[in-house]
């Protein structure tokens, strides 16, 4: 388990604002049409699920990769609170229980990680940076405490169950 510190969810945070400024349209356009618009986040948030679920007990070179990223992101929230506005660095922003991955439930990460590596390869330079931003912004708030943490449950819940129903449901 990889724990995120106060720095670390500033970083999220920062990210998912810049994302959600990049595509707001607007009052007019998103009320016109909503569907459309909203269909714009589905990059940013599919990757998103993944990265929250790479931080979630997940070992090998995808967890090393993930908890690589969270512990850059700690170190630079970390280093912007201290020198940005006067705050202590490392303190646990992490969420005290968390449902972790099964083995099947790890078998889906794995799986899903070969999907976000063909998605990348095809994806415009446009799109491409939104599933970057997507991922790292679910690997630094996917085990927080706060509201962006409580998505974990539910998607290492979805994962452990697919897993189960890949590998081993005979239903």
């Amino acid at each position: 388990m990889n724990y995120v510190t106060f720095g670390g969810v500033t970083v999220g945070l920062i990210v998912l604002g810049y994302q959600l400024t990049l595509w707001y349209p607007g009052r007019k356009q998103l009320m016109k049409d909503p569907v459309k618009h909203a269909a714009k986040l589905l990059p940013f948030l599919t990757s998103w699920c993944y990265g929250c679920l790479t931080t979630l007990g997940i070992g090998g070179l995808i967890g090393t990769a993930s908890s690589s990223v969270l512990g850059l992101s700690n170190w630079l929230g970390d280093a912007a609170l201290v020198w940005g506005v006067g705050e202590s660095v490392g303190q646990q922003a992490g969420a005290k229980m968390f449902v972790p991955l099964s083995t099947p439930g790890a078998a889906v990460v794995l799986i899903a990680t070969a999907v976000f590596a063909a998605a990348m390869k095809k994806a415009s330079d446009e799109t491409r940076g939104e599933l970057k931003r997507g991922a790292w912004c679910g690997i630094t708030l996917g085990t927080s405490a706060g509201v962006a943490g409580f998505a974990a449950v539910p998607l290492a819940t979805a994962a452990n169950w697919c897993g189960e129903y890949a590998y081993t449901a005979t239903r």
